[in-house]
């Protein structure tokens, strides 16, 4: 009857017609319901930001990622305890981190900014710690020095 009509025409003309209407269908208004407090935690954490140039004597600060070095690794706590203090004992103003992941307990050492720094130290401990390996991780920034003055140019 219809001969022009079939389905090769009226597929695509369906096709178009659907695409047109959920185009245009998506208009609408969106409405942003939260807690108070998020403002506040928000503002708190820009003010803890803009404050946080003080340097406060013994807070480390958090200063992203860099290196440390692994100095010994092992399941027997009294043995990691004991390589602590031996490292302690070389490298007094290095400091050390212990970690627990079961079964081992891991002692790194050091918060370095390059893989350079912490390479140097290997290159140091070699002789005395036979097992060393750098990783990369959080590290403390360097404690500064806040005693000097602008005297001493």
């Amino acid at each position: 009857m219809l001969g022009f009509l079939n389905m090769k025409t009226i597929l695509p003309f369906i096709c178009c017609l659907f695409l047109f209407t959920n185009a245009f269908a998506q208009k609408g208004e969106v409405t942003v319901i939260k807690d108070p407090l998020i403002d506040s935690l928000i503002a708190k954490r820009l003010q803890v930001y803009k404050t946080s140039g003080e340097v406060k004597p013994g807070k480390p600060i958090v200063s992203g990622y860099g290196y440390r070095v692994q100095i010994f690794y092992g399941s027997d706590r009294r043995e990691v305890f004991n390589q602590q203090a031996r490292f302690k004992g070389l490298y007094p103003q290095l400091n050390t981190y212990l970690t627990y992941k079961e079964p081992n307990y891991y002692v790194r050492v050091g918060d370095f900014r390059s893989r350079l720094e912490a390479q140097r130290l290997i290159n140091e401990l070699r002789p005395t710690f036979p097992t060393l390996f750098i990783f990369r991780e959080k590290i403390n920034a360097p404690t500064l020095d806040t005693t000097t003055t602008n005297d001493q140019k």
